[in-house]
């Protein structure tokens, strides 16, 4: 049967706990729990809304990508958001703002959407446009003209990564939640690592390594416990972002001169204090394979 996975109830948690009507306030917020929803009903076949129990042939939700067929399980994928209207630092916040919002985000590729594959939404109730990463489709059904879907890859899901800080952002912006103790300084910065480690990574182990730190995930994708906040991480690897941004305009078909590049700009100490526990061993391993080859 279908599941409703931890971290898009997660997401659910936190848009309810900030839009859905409150008699204590003044806020006119009227995001009901009816209209947050994650598992498609009983008759519903195919889609992110669905798990691998409901999916179907050809399903778009698993085939066009490696990242949904590598992570199909009994889980949706996929949040449907009703609409609301809540006044908020002196504007008034609406479906159509916080889907034109999360869009303009996803389109600017920031960080913290790189696990939304697409979002179907309306900006005045009567036309239907998607945001779809893949560039496969541009429009959605009528639904959608009242209520704004958001899915996402299946392997994220899979992987239990936590997909609040998209939406805590949004709701910091508009005033509904006190911002997170990254300045927009350090957003920037996070967005600029993470575009250049996305452009290192497949390409040598060392990007991949940091790829998935700066993810805050192990080498087998799942999240790192205990591990130090982004904040503490960005202060850890801001020789590797100088180091980082310097290469980006240069060819990157030469590996073995990217690796040198990022390594002179890196101690020993500076690399050990980076890398989890989870991944210390792995990293070892391989060093000292090379030292012996």
């Amino acid at each position: 049967m279908t599941r409703a996975p931890a971290n898009l109830l997660a997401v659910r948690s936190l848009l309810l706990a900030h839009l859905d009507v409150d008699p204590k306030t003044v806020r006119a917020a009227d995001l009901e729990p009816a209209e947050v929803g994650i598992v498609g009903d009983a008759s519903h076949r195919g889609g992110y809304h669905c798990g691998s129990d409901r999916v179907v042939t050809n399903d778009y939700s698993v085939v066009e990508s490696s990242r949904d067929r590598t992570g199909l399980t009994l889980d949706a994928a996929a949040l449907d958001v009703g609409g609301f209207e809540v006044r908020s630092g002196g504007r008034t916040h609406t479906l159509a703002t916080f889907s034109a919002w999360c869009v303009g985000q996803c389109a600017a590729n920031a960080a913290d959407t790189r696990d939304i594959r697409e979002i179907i939404y309306s900006l005045d109730g009567k036309t239907v446009k998607r945001w779809d990463r893949l560039g496969k489709r541009s429009t959605g059904d009528d639904s959608h003209r009242w209520h704004t879907h958001f899915s996402f890859f299946r392997d994220a899901v899979k992987a239990g990564r936590d997909q609040r800080p998209l939406f805590r952002r949004y709701l910091s912006s508009i005033g509904l939640l006190e911002d997170d103790d990254m300045t927009p300084e350090e957003h920037n910065w996070l967005a600029t690592v993470h575009k250049n480690l996305t452009v290192l990574d497949g390409r040598n182990p060392i990007g991949q390594v940091y790829l998935r730190l700066a993810e805050g995930r192990d080498d087998t994708g799942a999240p790192v416990t205990g591990h130090p906040n982004l904040k503490s991480l960005g202060l850890q690897l801001t020789a590797l972002q100088t180091t980082l941004n310097a290469l980006s305009g240069r060819d990157f078909t030469d590996e073995p001169a990217i690796v040198q590049g990022v390594l002179a700009g890196l101690t020993p100490e500076k690399i050990a204090a980076a890398i989890p526990a989870t991944m210390a061993k792995q990293v070892a391993d391989e060093l000292a394979r090379r030292l012996v080859a």
